[in-house]
């Protein structure tokens, strides 16, 4: 039988639909296939609802979803709010079809994710480039600056948006209001991939999340540091600079037509959690994880990053003073049952949200401490990662370069060539190289480094990298 243990239902009338689907006892006659049998596959579809005929009726007459979307709109401060079932790619992809035209130009930050990159291809949308400042002590990036969004908007008038990740996959926060400032002196909408921001705004230890600091769109994934599903996102907007009604057709246009219930239903049951408890399960969290920063900064020659400008639920660490490999270190980790988000030779990144409790994060650190010892070595200068030091050199519009005519020719002899493929690091999934960009030196040692680090090229028709796809010339 469903629960809910937190009394949540009252606040969410997508899980309290969800709940009631359960209570039934439903023989339906629609999809999905399974109907609610976990005989035939087992428990991997229970609790598998759709939204329609599910948690609404097939015509959805109702209205929980709506509902549901509103109380998300007041919570965060927003005119619109939609959720996802596609995380927050569906919902990049989304507004990139909602804030320009085929053909125009946005700023877009390099260090955003691979989804927005497809969103350009799908929109039309050609990117002028900026780059976070990097700190170079510890070879991360910081956040856009607002003098090179101005720069940018100052040598293209015709630019239309302005796109920034923050914070970062790290764990770094920039100035977004700076940022709001700058786009909106040029006229134009300030949207922000605060993928890993849905708990900020919810606690006076947390920066403020970028609705209240003056963004006009803001996309969050609430799987992330919520307790809500895989795949459960939200895009949430102020409607002054942009269309709703576009905005509304570009969440459609890219979204399945058979949403999973138990999905929209966690993210309902997250918003409500957050309204209610969030402060004090944060504060909680919080804690834990400053007395976690503490205990590693004792380990000699950890870096442990922390400060005003970082969001005090990242644990990022850099290990080159340890002389570690953090590869190895990733290793005993997963031994003892405690994957890390992301771990290369120098970097690894542990994410805490609200579910963690001071026991999980000691039970971290003591694993942690326990393998640095033993794969100390010598240590390491500090290099940055490649993906925030190359600049692109944009040949021609993505969604031009993705349906070109293509050929696939040995890596070493593409150097000038238009690439026509996706090639990013992964983790974070931050591209090196992008449809319409041409091929240099400088990205093939790039690439050639984070596979000697230790990380994995996602994306690219061929992984190895022994070859690549460029544009038929």
């Amino acid at each position: 039988m469903p629960t809910d243990p937190r009394g949540l239902r009252g606040d969410a009338p997508l899980l309290d639909a969800w709940l009631r689907f359960g209570e039934r006892t439903p023989a339906p006659f629609t999809i999905p296939g399974h109907k609610q049998r976990t005989d035939l596959v087992g428990d991997v579809v229970a609790g598998d609802v759709p939204l329609y005929a599910g948690l609404d009726t097939m015509k959805l007459s109702t209205g929980v979803l709506a509902d549901a979307e509103s109380r998300a709109a007041r919570l965060w401060g927003a005119d619109l709010c939609r959720f996802s079932t596609g995380g927050a790619t569906h919902a990049n992809q989304a507004v990139a079809l909602a804030v320009a035209a085929d053909g125009d130009r946005v700023v877009v930050s390099r260090t955003l994710h691979r989804s927005l990159l497809l969103g350009l291809v799908l929109a039309g949308l050609t990117p002028v480039w900026v780059r976070p400042d990097v700190d170079p002590a510890t070879g991360l990036p910081l956040g856009v600056a607002p003098a090179t969004v101005r720069r940018a908007l100052a040598a293209h008038p015709d630019a239309r948006a302005v796109f920034v990740g923050d914070p970062s996959y790290v764990g770094t926060v920039g100035d977004v209001a700076g940022l709001a400032a700058a786009a909106h002196e040029a006229g134009w909408p300030l949207i922000v991939d605060a993928a890993w921001a849905a708990h900020f705004g919810f606690h006076p230890a947390l920066p403020r999340h970028p609705l209240q600091l003056g963004a006009d769109v803001m996309v969050t994934s609430a799987h992330k540091t919520l307790p809500a599903w895989s795949q459960a996102a939200l895009v949430l907007a102020r409607t002054g600079r942009v269309d709703p009604a576009r905005l509304d057709a570009g969440v459609e246009a890219t979204a399945t037509t058979s949403p999973a219930g138990a999905i929209l239903a966690s993210t309902d049951a997250a918003r409500a959690l957050l309204r209610r408890d969030g402060e004090a399960l944060l504060g909680d969290a919080i804690t834990a994880t400053a007395e976690a920063r503490d205990r590693l900064r004792a380990v000699d020659g950890l870096t442990v990053l922390d400060g005003p400008a970082v969001d005090p639920l990242k644990l990022t660490l850099l290990l080159a003073g340890t002389g570690a490999d953090g590869n190895l270190v990733e290793r005993d980790l997963l031994a003892a049952g405690l994957p890390v988000e992301s771990a290369d030779r120098d970097v690894l990144v542990a994410v805490v949200s609200l579910a963690d409790t001071h026991g999980s994060l000691t039970r971290l650190t003591t694993a942690l401490t326990g393998s640095l010892h033993r794969h100390r070595g010598a240590p390491r200068p500090v290099v940055g990662s490649a993906v925030y030091q190359v600049d692109p050199v944009q040949a021609m519009p993505p969604r031009q370069a993705f349906f070109a005519a293509v050929e696939t020719l040995p890596t070493a002899r593409t150097v000038g060539r238009v690439c026509a493929e996706l090639v990013a690091p992964y983790p974070p999934g931050i591209p090196i190289l992008a449809p319409g960009e041409q091929v240099t030196a400088e990205v093939l040692g790039a690439l050639e480094e984070a596979r000697r680090a230790g990380v994995r090229i996602a994306y690219a028709a061929d992984p190895s990298l022994a070859t690549l796809r460029v544009v038929n010339s």
